[in-house]
C-alpha cells in the first residue's frame, strides 16, 4: 500500500512539475502567406494550414500545452483540425496528440506508429497515427497538394518534411535546427550522413524562395538550409579526418571544431554534444 501511494506521489509531483514548466509558455502564431502560419511555444514548431476546408496543423509540442496550442488555433477559426501530420515521433512533436486524436485524423510515417507503440510507457491508442505510409503521401486541402516525404534515417528512422506546394512552404521537422547543432537519435535510426543526404534531397526540392520552417528556431530560407548543410559536411568531414589521424575523443573535444561554430552550439546540442555524435556516428 505504502509502495502504491509513493508512486501516487510520484506522479502527483510529476504532474505538477509539467504544468510549473509550461506554464508561463506563450503560442505564438506567425503568418508566413495568406493560409499557412507558424506556431511557436515550447518544443517543436507548429505548422498551420487555413483554409475553406477547415485547419490542418503539423506537430503538437508537449501535451500539457494543448490548451493553449488550442485556444490559438480558434483565433485561426477552429480549435480542432480536420489532420494532425507528425514528422516525427519524439514528445515535443506528439505529445500533443491524445488531446486532437479524438477529432484530427493523424497521419505519419509508418516507424512513427511503431515507434509510439513500442515506447516506455506506449502511447495511448487515441494518440496514434491511424494513417501512415511507407515513403510519400499528398493530401488534398485547402486547394493545393500537401506532400508528406518521408526522409530515411536522419534525425530518426521515421521523419517526414511537409510540403506545401502552392503556398511554397515546408516543414522540415527535427531534421532543421536553425544555426544550432542538430540532435540526431543514433538510437532510433538516426545518423548524420542520412540527414546530410536528406537536407540535400530537400534543397533539391524546394525553391530559391520557399519559406522554411524549421523543427526549432525561427523561420527560415533555402540560403539558411544551404549553410546548415555546409555545417554538417564540414564538421562531418572534420571528425572523419581527426579519427583516421588516430585523435581521441578526448583530444578532439579539447580541439574542438573552430571558433567558426561557436554560436551553433548555443542552442539544445553544444559542440561537446555535437562532437560525441559525430565520433559515435564515424568511429567503427
Amino acid at each position: 500500500m505504502r509502495k502504491i501511494v509513493g508512486i501516487l506521489i510520484l506522479s502527483l509531483a510529476n504532474m505538477s512539475f509539467a504544468e510549473d514548466r509550461f506554464a508561463a509558455v506563450e503560442i505564438k502564431t506567425q503568418q508566413l502567406t495568406d493560409k499557412i502560419y507558424m506556431l511557436i511555444g515550447a518544443g517543436g514548431n507548429i505548422g498551420v494550414s487555413k483554409g475553406s476546408d477547415g485547419l490542418l496543423m503539423i506537430d503538437d509540442q508537449f501535451a500539457p500545452l494543448a490548451p493553449k496550442i488550442k485556444q490559438a488555433l480558434s483565433k485561426l477559426g477552429t480549435e480542432l483540425p480536420a489532420y494532425l501530420l507528425n514528422t516525427h515521433h519524439h514528445g515535443d512533436h506528439t505529445g500533443g496528440n491524445a488531446a486532437f486524436g479524438a477529432d484530427s485524423l493523424i497521419i505519419a510515417h509508418d516507424n512513427v506508429r511503431l515507434r509510439m507503440v513500442s515506447g516506455t510507457p506506449s502511447a495511448e491508442k487515441i494518440a496514434l497515427p491511424v494513417i501512415t505510409f511507407e515513403k510519400q503521401a499528398r493530401i488534398h486541402f485547402n486547394n493545393e497538394e500537401i506532400q508528406l516525404i518521408h526522409m530515411p534515417n536522419g534525425h530518426t528512422d521515421g521523419d517526414s518534411i511537409v510540403y506545401f506546394t502552392t503556398s511554397n512552404v515546408v516543414h522540415m521537422g527535427d531534421h532543421y535546427f536553425k544555426d544550432r547543432f542538430p540532435y540526431v537519435d543514433l538510437g532510433a535510426g538516426g545518423s548524420v550522413d542520412g540527414m546530410a543526404d536528406n537536407i540535400a534531397t530537400a534543397l533539391a526540392l524546394i525553391k530559391d524562395d520557399t519559406q522554411v520552417i524549421p523543427g526549432h528556431g525561427p523561420l527560415a530560407n533555402k540560403d539558411d538550409l544551404k549553410r546548415y548543410l555546409a555545417m554538417l559536411n564540414t564538421t562531418s568531414a572534420q571528425i572523419k579526418s581527426a579519427i583516421r589521424k588516430g585523435d581521441s575523443l578526448e583530444a578532439i573535444l579539447e580541439n574542438g571544431l573552430g571558433s567558426q561554430w561557436d554560436t551553433w552550439g548555443q542552442g539544445f546540442i553544444n559542440e561537446e554534444s555535437w562532437i560525441q555524435t559525430l565520433y559515435s556516428s564515424y568511429k567503427n
